[in-house]
């Protein structure tokens, strides 16, 4: 674990991304006025993109899913004599 002040971080902040990229470093922590203060890691590859579409093919989304949205938009307004079918 690699410990930089501020202004190296700022001066070099590509070739510390570059680093953290192809895992010569695993983390680098920033510091300032010797005392750390942040620390940058690399993202996990496909952290997020496991979550998107998830639910796909789970579910079947109805036709009439928006029939109520008239009624819901009123409510959300403050009108509590919306309609109801």
């Amino acid at each position: 674990m690699r410990s930089v002040n501020v202004l190296d971080a700022k001066t070099n902040l590509s070739r510390l991304l570059e680093s953290l990229e192809s895992g010569k470093e695993d983390e680098i922590i920033i510091a300032r006025h010797g005392h750390p203060v942040a620390r940058l890691i690399p993202v996990v590859k496909g952290q997020t993109k496991d979550r998107i579409g998830i639910a796909s093919g789970k579910f079947i989304v109805p036709e009439s899913i928006d029939a109520d949205n008239a009624e819901i938009l009123a409510l959300f307004q403050g009108n509590d004599h919306a309609t109801s079918p």
